[in-house]
């Protein structure tokens, strides 16, 4: 594998932006716990299911054997820190409600710069890596809330979600194509990924719904 501009072995940045997205998308998970009224086995559930789903997702696609999340007990540690947290209202929903989402957008911009790269790296062509991190970014959060009878992020209209998954995946792809992946690369496109999932949560910004013209829902 190809250096970091820090030096580290690319596996090993990999492995800290899948540990990082885990808690991110984990602590999305037990906040909504939290706001359905869940239990702690509730909580686990979900933390697990918004942590964890999308990088499952991803190993059995690419038939890379046992996924991670059940190979190595470390993605375990994540979830449990993020529930703790949570249960310990360490890390708790605001007034304005946005924490969830906030750790969620966190988890999507990691997690769609770690999927497309894993899938470069066992040498899928551009347009399937591109694929491969928009379903690890939005695997998880989609499990969290289809269990918690939310309607899933990813087709609600209430915001961008997927966008700005689909745009990090493809920059991504893109460096690691011109051979330009790095520390300094990956960083910047997390924080473009991260920006404009927000900055569409903060102005309402929507992708126009399925049917041109269209307002109320039709019956």
């Amino acid at each position: 594998m190809t250096a970091l501009l820090t030096g580290l072995p690319q596996v090993d940045i990999i492995l800290i932006l899948e540990l990082v997205g885990t808690f991110a998308f984990a602590v999305s998970g037990a906040l909504l716990a939290v706001r359905k009224g869940f239990d702690l086995v509730g909580s686990l559930l979900l933390a697990g299911l918004a942590g964890l789903g999308g990088g499952v997702i991803r190993d059995l696609v690419l038939d890379s054997g046992v996924p991670n999340a059940f190979d190595t007990p470390l993605y375990l540690l994540p979830v449990l820190i993020a529930v703790l947290a949570v249960y310990l209202t360490l890390i708790r929903e605001t007034r304005l409600r946005r924490t969830l989402l906030v750790f969620d957008a966190l988890g999507l911009s990691l997690f769609c710069v770690m999927g497309a790269t894993i899938a470069h790296d066992v040498g899928l062509n551009p347009v399937a890596c591109i694929l491969m991190g928009v379903t690890t970014a939005v695997g998880g959060g989609t499990l969290r809330d289809v269990v918690a009878n939310e309607v899933p992020q990813i087709v609600n209209p209430e915001g961008v979600y997927a966008a700005p998954a689909l745009l990090g995946a493809a920059l991504t792809t893109l460096v690691l194509e011109l051979g330009v992946f790095g520390a300094l690369t990956g960083t910047g496109i997390v924080a473009v990924v991260l920006t404009l999932r927000l900055l569409a949560l903060s102005f309402g910004w929507r992708i126009p719904r399925a049917a041109h013209g269209s307002g109320e829902e039709r019956t």
